[in-house]
């Protein structure tokens, strides 16, 4: 499989990657979970290596998923999961990405991804009651911490994207 960096940031991942959120929330019914599991392995046995998740997915089912099914594996993948939401009672209740929050979020989906380090963390949607250069500065905390290795937002513009990678270089950008 073809391999590609993801901006300058030196993180190199499969040219083609498997976007787990259709597995558990979005379109139907989730899969089972032994489904799932056979078909993300099967997909790593392939050679993917890029494998994207974020807590509000099920909520957080999908990274319980991702995580079961990567575990015999993780040293060899790349785990993209999301922040960004403030989730109540099972349920999407706005954004929330202060400090805080992200924090919490991250140490939730470490657990929930059965590792000790996020690969890349996304901002999942920009949150304007959140300066993104805290958001940035939160994200390079939990870089230093060990916690995570490469910061990405998602449906950022051109000038949120510069503030931030003037606090934290941003090592990949999605729209959705």
């Amino acid at each position: 499989m073809q391999k590609r960096k993801l901006g300058n940031s030196g993180l190199e991942v499969s040219a083609l990657g498997l976007g787990c959120m259709g597995l558990s929330f979005g379109y139907g019914t989730a899969v089972n979970t032994q489904d799932g599991i056979k078909l993300i392995r099967a997909a790593a046995e392939q050679g993917v290596t890029f494998f994207d998740t974020a807590e509000i997915y099920g909520p957080y089912t999908n990274e319980e998923l991702v995580g079961e099914a990567l575990a015999p594996v993780r040293k060899d993948v790349v785990i993209a999961t999301k922040f960004g939401f403030n989730i109540v009672d099972g349920k999407q209740s706005g954004l929330d990405s202060s400090p805080a929050q992200i924090r919490k979020v991250a140490d939730a989906s470490l657990k929930r991804l059965r590792t000790d380090v996020i690969d890349l963390f996304y901002q999942h949607r920009v949150d304007d009651r959140v300066p993104i250069e805290d958001v940035a500065g939160t994200v390079k905390d939990l870089i230093a911490e060990g916690k995570v290795k490469y910061f990405g937002l998602s449906e950022a513009g051109a000038k949120t994207i510069r503030r931030a990678h003037a606090v934290q270089p941003v090592a990949a950008l999605q729209s959705e």
